[in-house]
């Protein structure tokens, strides 16, 4: 069994939802080893979030965020976190409901994804700084 782990550091992006399936590979490119295994990109944040869908049509991730905005709206009176702006309960409660990480296949060195697949940083502040992943990668 092959090991592999790396933390990298994403530049700062602007609010909405960013595919970021390259920079993934592009980092470990250890995953040509591995036959069949498992990666799971982590993402050390509170206020961002990671999901795999859609990466040809950029609407997407338009409707994605649109969408979140509307289902967890900033400037509730009902929050009590605000402590860094009104986005900052928000970007917690849509971190917390897309998740932290995603796990993909890996097949004959290269990561199981869909025609259609890609992996989505889901930015929820307007200014964020960078982010930091986790990537692991193990298998045979």
């Amino acid at each position: 069994m092959k090991i592999h782990q790396q933390v990298i550091q994403l530049k700062e992006k602007r609010r909405g939802f960013h595919l970021i399936t390259g920079e993934v590979i592009h980092t470990m490119p250890q995953i040509a080893e591995i036959k069949t295994g498992i990666c799971q990109v982590f993402i050390q944040h509170t206020s961002a979030s990671l999901t795999i869908n859609e990466n040809a049509d950029p609407t997407v991730r338009k409707d994605f965020e649109m969408y979140f905005n509307k289902a967890v709206p900033e400037n509730d009176p009902d929050y009590l976190h605000d402590d860094e702006g009104p986005d900052d309960m928000p970007a917690h409660l849509k971190a917390s409901l897309m998740g932290s990480s995603v796990t993909i296949p890996i097949r004959n060195g290269r990561l199981a994804l869909g025609t259609w697949q890609g992996i989505y940083l889901c930015e929820h502040r307007d200014y964020s700084g960078n982010r930091s992943l986790v990537i692991t990668a193990w298998g045979e």
